[in-house]
């Protein structure tokens, strides 16, 4: 019989370096999520965190990948906010951007956190920057300590 192992992250960030790439577009929503975000890596012990503003969504898988190849970071966190109603090319944007940043995390092996919001109108995205949905930027930000985490404690 084989060995058996059980691997999962924790929520300990203490030495970890993180970059914030958000979007500004929809600033209204971006900036209280990558303020949360911050706020949780912050709380959890990161040693650094840097911040980029890109325009829009389709514009952080860019610079989520240069964070990812420079050695600098341990994981990136991408904020952004695609509201069906701002853009009649909704699923273009939020697609290409969701398929642009899992591309960049393969490539690169660092964890990109996907905390872009894809709603269907401002009440939504309302409902999860702090309202009964939770708020989506912490949750990206938990999820990227834990990432690191993870991937530092497997074979």
């Amino acid at each position: 019989m084989g060995e058996y192992a059980r691997y999962e992250g924790e929520l300990d960030a203490t030495g970890m370096r993180f970059a914030i790439v958000a979007a500004r577009f929809n600033n209204d929503v971006t900036e209280p999520l990558c303020a949360g975000a911050e706020k949780t890596l912050r709380d959890h012990g990161a040693a650094d965190v840097h911040v980029a503003w890109v325009p829009g969504a389709f514009e952080l898988p860019l610079v989520a990948k240069r964070f990812a190849q420079s050695g600098a970071v341990d994981a990136v966190v991408c904020i952004g906010a695609v509201i069906r109603g701002e853009t009649p090319h909704f699923e273009y944007v939020a697609g290409e951007c969701a398929a642009g940043l899992t591309r960049a995390s393969l490539d690169t092996g660092v964890p990109i956190a996907f905390g872009v919001l894809t709603v269907e109108d401002r009440e939504q995205a309302q409902e999860r920057i702090g309202g009964r949905e939770g708020h989506k930027g912490e949750e990206a930000a938990a999820t990227a300590i834990e990432m690191v985490s993870l991937l530092r404690n497997l074979p």
